[in-house]
């Protein structure tokens, strides 16, 4: 992988620029999915019950409201600022933002850890644990809480590489984090030598280990002598208005992905009404299916906020524009091969997630992966356009964007589909894959209307003067 320079970004061919930053994202993201897998694999092995999976599943989606609270408004707001600041030649800022949305994710992350490890027990028997399950899920968030001070740092830290242009040294610290998570994993559950057998516990342990230890090589980097980020002496100050600007722009992701993650849990909650457990079913794996199929965008998105960022920081709107359009393309024509061959072999996808699927789920499962194929284009496409939003601080516009889409379209065709019409789950399976044509055809709408009216000039005229 090729190091990436201001230049190659603000003046280089810009496919090039955006596919060598995804580069690393892209396997970045594939590691994350052997951490979410590794938990599972070896507490699966652990009592001959489901007990403890059910105990650590019942908390991904406690874990994901927690991340998003600690990490995500300093991870966008720092790699936007600093990919801007970068572009406006203006390095001493950059490292500035760094180190602020470094100390806001530490503060997040002990404030949320806190109120999570105070509060563990109260959280899981509120999601629903039963009596056997509810202290093997207790221990596990409360182990799992004193990791978000470090996951804070390291991700804000990862977001100010990215922001420079340096995306492998935020795959570096994921690869630590997940190795150390993955070595560590069998020894804390199982015991191993002086090392008791720590159960559920020691699974969260061995996470809280890898992201610690992926957050010291991060300050590590960091403060090392990079051509990116490097962190000195003379950039540990702390201004108030400096946390806001980061908090202005990221907060409303965070507002973003509370309003999606509410929907998500209502549209759970037709499906098990309408169409039972074999719909449950078709709906969880299409969604773990999808999470795989998306990652290519993710990557891109987070690609393309660089690119973006740093073109208007260096007075360049209409790079910036090209950029958007350009991972637009991408994403969509990437988006839609992976639709074509999901829709070619859904069974078989779902039997490679579920092999022992029985036959009413595995109908449901065919159907809605292909159901969700028509739309993967869309998925691409609104990722890229809330990208180029993204990257010219207009995270509000991507807030806005998401709520049509899942508030005022998925809910309620979802609902009006499945009750109103009697239509069942199938109703529900088109509500997601209309609600993302929905939110493609609007963003790209409104990005060509606000382009056009000069909002990427306006941003780069923001971004200069803030630099200086």
């Amino acid at each position: 992988m090729l190091d990436l320079s201001k230049e190659d970004i603000t003046e280089g061919p810009i496919p090039r620029a955006l596919v060598l930053l995804a580069a690393p994202l892209l396997v970045q993201n594939l590691t994350q999915v052997v951490q979410q897998v590794v938990d599972v694999f070896w507490l699966g092995r652990l009592t001959g019950t489901a007990a403890p999976i059910a105990a650590v599943g019942l908390n991904y989606p406690i874990v994901s409201v927690l991340l998003v609270l600690a990490t995500l408004a300093p991870f966008v707001g720092t790699q936007v600022l600093v990919a801007q600041r970068v572009g406006g030649n203006d390095p001493d800022g950059a490292r500035s933002i760094a180190v602020h949305g470094a100390t806001m994710g530490l503060v997040f992350g002990v404030a949320v850890g806190i109120v999570a490890f105070l509060g563990a027990g109260s959280i899981v028997r509120a999601v629903g644990a039963g009596p056997d399950i509810a202290d093997m899920a207790t221990v596990y968030l409360a182990t799992f809480a004193i990791m978000l001070p470090f996951a804070g740092v390291s991700d804000a830290l990862e977001a100010g590489f990215i922001g420079w242009g340096d995306s492998r040294a935020a795959l570096y610290v994921t690869v630590v984090a997940v190795a150390v998570n993955v070595a560590l994993d069998p020894i804390l559950i199982f015991g191993y030598g002086p090392i008791e057998p720590m159960g559920v516990r020691g699974a969260a342990l061995a996470t809280v280990l890898g992201t610690a230890a992926g957050a010291l090589l991060a300050v590590g980097m960091a403060v090392g002598p990079r051509d990116s980020l490097s962190v000195s002496a003379a950039d540990l100050d702390f201004d108030v208005e400096t946390h806001r600007a980061i908090l202005d722009v990221g907060g409303p992701i965070v507002g973003q992905r509370v309003a999606q993650d509410g929907v998500r849990v209502l549209m759970v909650g037709i499906v098990a009404a309408v169409g039972g457990a074999a719909g449950l079913a078709a709906y969880t794996i299409g969604a773990r299916v999808a999470s795989v199929a998306f990652i290519p965008a993710t990557g891109l998105q987070q690609a393309a906020q660089s690119v973006v960022g740093q073109n208007l920081g260096a007075a360049k709107p209409d790079r910036a524009s090209a950029a958007t359009w350009t991972g637009v393309a991408l994403a969509a024509g990437a988006l839609t091969v992976v639709g074509g061959v999901q829709w070619l072999v859904p069974e078989a996808l779902a039997r490679l997630f579920v092999p022992d699927v029985g036959s009413a789920a595995l109908s449901l499962t065919v159907s809605y992966l292909q159901i969700l194929a028509y739309g993967y284009w869309a998925i691409g496409a609104t990722y890229l356009f809330l990208a180029g939003f993204n990257g010219a601080s207009r995270t509000k516009t991507s807030m806005a964007v998401s709520l049509v889409q899942y508030w005022v379209v998925r809910l309620p065709i979802a609902a009006v589909g499945a009750y109103a019409l009697e239509l069942g789950v199938v109703a529900v399976f088109w509500a997601v894959t209309l609600s993302n044509v929905a939110a493609a055809l609007g963003a790209g709408a409104y990005y060509y209307y606000t382009t056009r009216d000069g909002m990427l000039e306006r941003a780069a005229e923001r971004a200069g003067p803030v630099a200086d």
